[in-house]
């Protein structure tokens, strides 16, 4: 029977300031391209064509990507994965174009929240494997308690997406917090990027909290801990998502930051690593293969976002195998929306949600702390999640003796 041909779009941050997270997939996609080559379907070989476009970090840019990986390219499916305001933009292109979407790095709360939906929206084309704001508030909770039971965390949070969620009524912390008996002081929403943080650490004192919680940028993460430092104050733990999930060097240009953070005692929560103990089912890659292979082969430092980059492909091409028919992009979608796959990231099941279009990747706890050759995450709780691997004691910063 003679073979036909398939294109899988990609729609990747190859430049502008989300360019570090589109490594990961650009180096997946080169290592994966003689499995993505061509798919059997019902017997059928499938060649298969793989079109990346850039977003150039940008949402104007996305949905230009994505037309033209739905029109002239002929897309069959498009993937993406990375940027708060350029995932959405991509996401909502597919929807409106009809061509099916798996996307991955965003909180599915956010997901739903920056597109106009609320939880129980039923998407057609647009699909995505994430975590939860709940499941991070969970994750830092267990970490506080670890540190001194019940407390007062002082929230530093900015202004935007993330902020907002954060403080949701119903996706944020204090859902989850506050049942367990932690008090949450709002520290004051902020423009990102900071200049000063001068009434930030005010109000950190004026609560008597020694926990920090945060979504920050590296760099304003710093700014904020140097003047805490100067004013007296020093947190015992700081818990920090976003962008301190990955290598400090990868956060930031400023040379400094780095420094300033390492004595921070910063947690933040892990969604992969060399520790997890899961297998490609696409290659049979291992997370400690796949991160070892990435730093001999770029000269980098491995990042959380590589394992869910061979996920998202490892997605793409079970789908175009698993379609009743490969070539017809509804019959993808209804492929992806029946999806229960063991991959390089753990098992991504869409058929049981949270929400419709959405499979859950667990969260473990994690902290920066001195290693040889620079700082090096540690998974240090791992309560919701026992089969990952524990691989270091959680560490706090010691407070400066009082008068």
């Amino acid at each position: 029977m003679p073979s036909t041909s398939l294109c899988v779009g990609v729609v990747a941050p190859l430049t502008g300031r989300l360019a570090p997270l589109g490594s990961p997939l650009s180096y997946v996609l080169r290592r994966l391209a003689p499995r993505l080559a061509h798919v059997r379907n019902g017997g059928r070989r499938h060649e298969v064509t793989v079109v990346v476009r850039d977003s150039r970090s940008d949402p104007g840019a996305a949905r230009r990507a994505v037309r033209d990986l739905a029109g002239s390219d002929g897309a069959h499916l498009v993937l993406t994965m990375a940027g708060t305001r350029v995932l959405p933009a991509v996401t909502d292109a597919c929807e409106e174009l009809g061509v099916p979407c798996v996307s991955t790095t965003f909180p599915w709360q956010a997901y739903l929240h920056a597109r106009d939906a609320a939880p129980g929206h039923r998407f057609r084309w647009t699909y995505h494997f994430a975590w939860g704001l709940d499941d991070i508030a969970a994750v830092f909770a267990n970490l506080w308690e670890r540190v001194g039971g019940r407390s007062t965390v002082g929230c530093l949070w900015n202004d935007d997406l993330q902020g907002t969620l954060l403080r949701h009524e119903r996706y944020g912390f204090a859902a989850v917090t506050s049942p367990r008996g932690h008090i949450l002081a709002d520290l004051g929403a902020y423009r990102e990027p900071a200049s000063d943080f001068a009434a930030q650490v005010a109000r950190l004192r004026e609560h008597g909290a020694d926990l920090v919680t945060s979504a920050a940028t590296a760099t304003d993460l710093a700014l904020f801990h140097r003047q805490a430092r100067a004013a007296g104050v020093r947190p015992r733990l700081i818990t920090c998502s976003r962008w301190l999930t990955y290598p400090h060097t990868h956060t930031t240009p400023a040379p400094d930051v780095h420094g300033e953070l390492g004595d921070a005692r910063v947690a933040t929560l892990v969604y992969w690593s060399p520790d997890h103990p899961y297998r490609s089912g696409l290659d049979g890659t291992t997370c400690a293969e796949l991160a070892r292979d990435y730093e001999r082969d770029t000269g980098a430092a491995w990042l959380q976002p590589l394992g869910l980059a061979h996920a998202l492909l490892e997605t793409a091409h079970h789908a175009l195998a698993a379609a009743a028919d490969p070539t017809d992009r509804a019959s993808v979608a209804r492929a992806l929306a029946g999806t229960r796959l063991g991959t390089v990231a753990g098992t991504l099941d869409w058929t049981r949600g949270p929400t419709p279009n959405v499979a859950l990747l667990p969260l473990v706890g994690g902290q920066w702390q001195p290693g040889a050759h620079g700082p090096r995450l540690v998974l240090v709780g791992n309560g919701a999640h026992p089969g990952v691997p524990v691989t270091g004691e959680l560490m706090t910063a010691h407070r400066p003796p009082t008068a």
